[in-house]
C-alpha cells in the first residue's frame, strides 16, 4: 500500500484541487480562518488509511482541525462530487497511459464489518450475524475497478449484480467487454439471460456441483483470480475493513478515494519502471 508516500498524496491532490468547491460564505461574515483543504485531504486520507475514528485522526493532526471540520469538509465534498470526478479522472488517466484491458472483467463481492450499523448493513452471514457490509465490484484484466455496488452484508452477490453491471456501463465500459467471469454463486439459468441482455454473451461462470456428484471439489480461480486481488488490495485499507461510517454515500466515496490511490500508485510505479 503506497497511499502515504509522500508522492502519491501528491498527486492525488494535485487531481483533486481543481475539483474542490468554493467555500461558502460565513453567515455573520467574522469567522476564524478555513482550515486548508489540504490538511483536511491528509485527515480523510489518514482515516481511510488505518480506519481511525475523526477524534483520533484530530488527535494524529496535533488538533490543527477539528473532527467535526474533517466531516463537514468530507460532506461538502461529497455533495459537489468530487470523490465520483476524482475516480473518473483516475481510470480515465490510466486508460491513457496504460490502457484499461477489457478482453477480461471479471466480478465479486467482498464481505466485510460495519459494527455501527447505518444504511446499506446486514447481518453477515460470515460473521456470526454481527452487522456487515459488501461492495460487489467489477475489474478488468489490470484489477482495475470499473464499477460497483454496495449494500449489507446479508445480500447475496447475485442481488447486486444489476446493479454492478449498471455502474460499470454508466461509464461506457459495457460494449468494450468481451468475456465476463464470475464464480460458481453466479451459476443460475437467470444470471446467463441477465448477462446476455445486458450485451454480454461470452461469460465464464464456475459450474455448481450437482446433487449426487461424490467427486473432490475443485477450485478453478481462471481469471477470476484479478477481482480476488482487488477486494485484498482494497481490504487493506482500515476504513474499508471495518467501517464505522452509517451512510452509504460516504462508504462509496472512501472506495472512490481508495481505487484513486490504487490507480496513482499504479501509474507511478509504471513510470517508474518504463519511463526513466
Amino acid at each position: 500500500m503506497r497511499a502515504l508516500e509522500r508522492e502519491v498524496v501528491d498527486a492525488v491532490y494535485a487531481t483533486i484541487e481543481p475539483l474542490l468547491p468554493e467555500p461558502p460564505p460565513h453567515p455573520l461574515g467574522c469567522h476564524r480562518p478555513r482550515v486548508p483543504d489540504r490538511l483536511c485531504f491528509w485527515g480523510i486520507l489518514i482515516r481511510l488509511t488505518t480506519g481511525s475514528s475523526w477524534v483520533d485522526i484530530e488527535a494524529i493532526l496535533e488538533y490543527r482541525v477539528s473532527d467535526t471540520t474533517l466531516r463537514s469538509r468530507r460532506d461538502e465534498w461529497i455533495a459537489a462530487g468530487v470523490f465520483d470526478q476524482l475516480r473518473d479522472e483516475a481510470t480515465r488517466a490510466f486508460d491513457r497511459i496504460i490502457g484499461l484491458d477489457l478482453t477480461e472483467v471479471a466480478i465479486d463481492g467482498s464481505v466485510h464489518k460495519a459494527p455501527y450499523g447505518g444504511e446499506g448493513t446486514g447481518k453477515s452471514p460470515v460473521d456470526r450475524g454481527k452487522l456487515g457490509w459488501k461492495w460487489s465490484i467489477g475489474v478488468d484484466r489490470h484489477g482495475i475497478p470499473l464499477g460497483w455496488s454496495i449494500d449489507g452484508a446479508n445480500r447475496h452477490d447475485v442481488r447486486l449484480l444489476e446493479t454492478t453491471l449498471d455502474a460499470i456501463a454508466a461509464d461506457g465500459w459495457t460494449a468494450e467487454i468481451e468475456t465476463m467471469h464470475l464464480d460458481r454463486g453466479y451459476d443460475q439459468p437467470k444470471i446467463r439471460r441477465q448477462l446476455i441482455d445486458a450485451g454480454l454473451p461470452d461469460h465464464i461462470i464456475q459450474r455448481r456441483r450437482q446433487p449426487g456428484d461424490q467427486r473432490p471439489k475443485s477450485i478453478t480461480l481462471g481469471l477470476r483470480w484479478i477481482v480476488e486481488a482487488a477486494n485484498s488490495w482494497l481490504s487493506n485499507y482500515g476504513q474499508l475493513r471495518r467501517n464505522t461510517d452509517r451512510k452509504i454515500c460516504h462508504r462509496h466515496a472512501a472506495i472512490c478515494l481508495a481505487v484513486t490511490v490504487l490507480i496513482v500508485g499504479k501509474l507511478l510505479t509504471y513510470r517508474d519502471r518504463y519511463c526513466r
